[in-house]
């Protein structure tokens, strides 16, 4: 099983999901009272003696139980709502961590940014954050409408086109929280996860330190081999690798995927064998995305470009 899924919709990690938690149960709690109330009132207008139901048709009923207690319930769930949500989505602040994330059909694109929006660090389907810090995310789209669900870590906000929305999560510990699109966007949409994994800053910032460094060359046995087949294949028309020509943008960033936990956004685990079955025919795994089967790739062709990959770090 893929660490971090399935992701627990009530096991909050962090500050921003445990709002949006205590939220759900305050909701799902009056809503049952109210099933109580009207099951309560079709007891009565089926079983109950004269006296009830004379009782329980009267106006004051409508007034009280149609009107009144609708208008004044809902208004207090409203300001309670909004005053526990209320630092999830407002501007990010200067000194804050932020990060962009795109939702695209059907993968997530992500770039760190700094303090004025620019571009430090591009990957793809894996977000890494300190413990402990708000991280501001900024949610676009540029395709189709997606949503940005981590349920362990915040509540989920929609991906618009033409649109940036934010929304801040929060890890109170080190670990790896799956997360899931949860706006239907076509065909692959339910293999259309994600992972947040959780660092001690110390080791965060070492990490964004490791990512800005210029990478050194990938060098074991069959990665000259698997570099020639990765630009001969086509495969750098959709594929960036920093440091490398490789510098399409149509699919996924591979500069840092040989360190990626899962392949497929969140779908498999990354290992070879999962490289080489993703590489030959990743329709036949993920029926829709837009990766060409390769089936043309012999067995060491295969072999030769996973190593390629892995070495990516």
């Amino acid at each position: 099983m893929l660490e971090g899924w399935p992701p627990p919709i009530f096991d909050p990690a962090g500050p921003f999901a445990g709002s949006i938690t205590t939220l759900a149960w305050v909701l799902l709690a009056m809503a049952a009272a109210v099933f109580a109330v009207v099951m309560a009132a079709l007891w009565i207008a089926l079983f109950g003696n004269d006296r009830l139901k004379a009782r329980l048709g009267g106006d004051w009923v409508i007034w009280a139980g149609g009107i009144a207690f609708p208008v004044v319930v809902l208004s207090l769930l409203l300001f309670y709502g909004l005053s526990l949500t209320r630092n999830l989505s407002v501007a990010p602040g200067a000194d804050e961590m932020r990060v962009r994330v795109t939702g695209e059909m059907w993968w997530w694109r992500v770039a760190y940014l700094d303090e004025n929006g620019g571009e430090v660090v591009l990957d793809a389907n894996e977000l890494h954050i300190p413990v402990g810090e708000p991280v501001a995310l900024e949610l676009e789209s540029n395709d189709v409408i997606h949503s940005f669900w981590v349920p362990r870590l915040s509540g989920k906000l929609d991906m618009v086109p033409g649109r940036r929305n934010v929304m801040r999560i929060q890890a109170d510990k080190p670990g790896v929280y799956g997360g899931q699109c949860a706006e239907y966007c076509g065909g692959p949409h339910a293999l259309m996860g994600f992972v947040v994994v959780a660092h001690r800053p110390r080791d965060f910032a070492a990490l964004i330190q490791a990512w800005q460094s210029p990478p050194a060359p990938a060098q074991s046995a069959g990665t000259a081999r698997g570099e020639r087949l990765f630009f001969s294949a086509g495969c750098a028309a959709c594929h960036r690798i920093e440091g490398t020509r490789a510098n399409g943008l149509a699919g996924p960033d591979l500069t840092h995927v040989g360190s990626r936990r899962t392949l497929g956004a969140g779908i498999l685990p990354n290992n070879r064998g999962t490289m080489m079955g993703w590489i030959g025919d990743a329709q036949a795994i993920k029926p829709g995305n837009r990766m060409p089967p390769y089936h043309a790739l012999s067995g060491d062709d295969l072999k030769a470009l996973a190593i390629f990959l892995e070495m990516q770090k």
